[in-house]
């Protein structure tokens, strides 16, 4: 009997893990219904996480309005288990919440992450983990920082306004007023090592495009990055540049770091180990993962990689499935993807793809596990 491992990360500003996961079930099963399907919905910190990882763990959400990243307020929440509090900072800043006329990483801020860890300490959390990922913001972490009762000065001793452009202005941190809960608690950031802060793949010039920076933004957010990090080492004693994983949503993980002395944690040794994906991996015949998107960036670090390299282990077939291939996806299958399937068939506006994305992706999956099963009888015959 036919064994499959599903084991999907999200499609970003359309469907969580757990959605992608069913979609691909509902296509198993139109052309394979009696396949076993071990579901195995991954999470990287990023959007949906805290909803996920609450459903896994028994735990809940907790709900909590903080300042969104273009300044306005929005609807967050962090998960509660077992004494821990996880704080997704997608859900305060995430570049779903910053509209497409403000998509302006410069001026955008992680504030409301910094609110959120507070809301954790007022809930009583002794651990805090936050999750990075998916971020609309490239604020070095400073908005978080100054929420949590820091300040960054400028070179007339008067705070710096909100976003990552206004980090060229910044002369000095002060953490006289950091909330003194902040020492008693377990706080932990969730990252992709590969997220550097600075220099020629640094967060700015790797991600700021995503994030609707242009060329000259580009470039100053780069600045600033550098700026910032020798603030940051000034501060701490240590080098941020040099940290894996200190670019991650921003530059949000040096900024915890080198202030508050958060522990960097790679995201897939947080997340990972309390799933049971390598049982799964170890006795599927084939290995089903999926993101919204599979370009050069999948393999650094992204789910699908991360699923193939584990599956590689017990020599299984790995196929990824996306909404989009983009440029540098062959890359992939240096990781261990061995096929990648796209889940349009034609020109789709985006809001089309959108709506019709748990279909998509169920058409997908039939499609490609026919022509899987045709090759099988051919080798047979």
């Amino acid at each position: 009997m036919l064994r499959i491992a599903v084991a999907p990360s999200g499609f970003k500003e359309c469907l969580d893990a757990e959605q992608v996961s069913d979609a691909i079930r509902t296509g198993i099963s139109r052309v394979a219904p009696r396949a076993v399907v071990d579901s195995v919905p991954l999470i990287d910190g990023g959007e949906g996480s805290a909803r996920l990882l609450a459903r896994a763990t028994g735990g809940h959400l907790v709900p909590v309005s903080v300042t969104g990243p273009v300044g306005e307020a929005v609807a967050a929440h962090f998960a509660r288990f077992d004494g821990t509090a996880f704080v997704e900072m997608a859900a305060a800043a995430g570049l779903s919440l910053v509209p497409a006329t403000h998509r302006d990483p410069g001026r955008t801020t992680g504030r409301g992450v910094g609110e959120l860890i507070s809301a954790a300490l007022e809930d009583g959390a002794r651990r805090i983990i936050v999750g990075c990922g998916d971020s609309g913001i490239c604020d070095g972490g400073a908005g978080a920082l100054r929420a949590l009762g820091a300040e960054i000065r400028d070179e007339r001793d008067e705070p710096i306004g909100e976003g990552g452009i206004e980090l060229l202005r910044a002369r000095r941190i002060d953490a006289t007023g950091l909330d003194p809960r902040l020492s008693d608690v377990d706080l932990a950031v969730a990252v992709n090592p590969r997220n550097a802060l600075c220099g020629p793949d640094g967060v700015a010039r790797r991600y700021g495009p995503q994030k609707g920076a242009t060329p000259h933004r580009v470039e100053q957010l780069a600045a600033a990055m550098s700026h910032w990090a020798g603030l940051l080492a000034a501060h701490s004693g240590a080098d941020p540049a040099a940290l894996p994983g200190g670019g991650a949503s921003g530059g949000l993980g040096a900024g915890l770091a080198g202030v508050l002395g958060a522990r960097l944690e790679s995201r897939f040794d947080t997340f990972l180990a309390s799933t049971d994906l390598e049982q799964r991996l170890r006795t599927a015949d084939l290995v089903i993962t999926a993101e919204g998107a599979i370009d050069a960036s999948t393999a650094l670090g992204k789910i699908p990689t991360e699923v193939a390299r584990r599956a590689k282990r017990h020599g299984k077939p790995v196929i990824a499935l996306c909404g989009t291939i983009g440029p540098g996806a062959d890359t992939s299958y240096e990781h261990g993807i061995d096929a990648i399937t796209g889940i349009l068939t034609g020109p789709t506006a985006l809001p089309d793809a959108i709506t019709r994305a748990p279909e998509l992706i169920a058409d997908a999956t039939a499609r490609t596990l026919r022509m899987l099963l045709l090759g099988t009888t051919l080798r047979a015959a």
